[in-house]
């Protein structure tokens, strides 16, 4: 293969995938309404005390851990910081639960050690399978935590176990490209809600 069909082929791999991103962003628009209602919902939430606990695997774990900085420090304006905890990010504590009682228990005992009746957990999984995010939901359940689960095509094992979720029908980096701009369209329905409580209060 000489260099320009190497380039070429670069060329044609990077168009595809770019290409595969719009199905991700259509399969979002069918979800703005219920994104725009967990922004709602969870700027209520911690602005009356309560928090957000988040958790993914390998490119999922960044996006989570991308939330949560969102909110303790900010997305767009200035505001003040909120509690919210990416599970996967306490590397003591994830490699000690995961000796000690098994991988797929690591984000699941975090969950009922840190959350609260009223607090949302934030699952992010392109499969939907991974068992350790299956059992952090059920633990949710367990303690009164409200479960939201941003995905891959569903339905799926994690859809099914989630109080709520949004499915982004793209293949696998697509989907999780699509996570992301969710996660950004949640702190932005988050932030506006967040202002328009704060001038109702002034």
């Amino acid at each position: 293969m000489t260099d320009d069909d190497a380039g070429a082929a670069a060329l044609d791999a990077v168009l595809g995938h770019l290409q595969q991103v719009l199905p991700a962003v259509e399969s979002l628009k069918s979800s703005a309404g219920r994104l725009a209602g967990w922004g709602v919902e969870l700027a209520g939430r911690l602005l009356g005390g309560q928090r957000l606990l988040a958790a993914g695997n390998g490119g999922s774990a960044a996006e989570a851990q991308h939330l949560t900085a969102e909110l303790v420090g900010r997305f767009d304006g200035e505001r003040e910081p909120f509690s919210a905890i990416s599970l996967h990010a306490e590397s003591s504590a994830v490699t000690a639960i995961a000796n000690d009682y098994g991988y797929e228990n690591m984000f699941a005992r975090q969950v009922r050690a840190h959350g609260r009746s009223g607090d949302v957990l934030v699952l992010l999984s392109t499969s939907g399978k991974s068992p350790n995010l299956l059992r952090a939901a059920e633990a949710a359940r367990e303690t009164g935590i409200t479960s939201w689960a941003l995905t891959g095509p569903g339905p799926n094992p994690l859809t099914d176990v989630c109080d709520e979720h949004v499915a982004v029908d793209a293949r696998s980096a697509n989907a999780q490209e699509g996570h992301l701009i969710a996660l950004h369209a949640l702190c932005r329905a988050f932030d506006a809600e967040v202002a328009r409580c704060r001038g109702r209060e002034a």
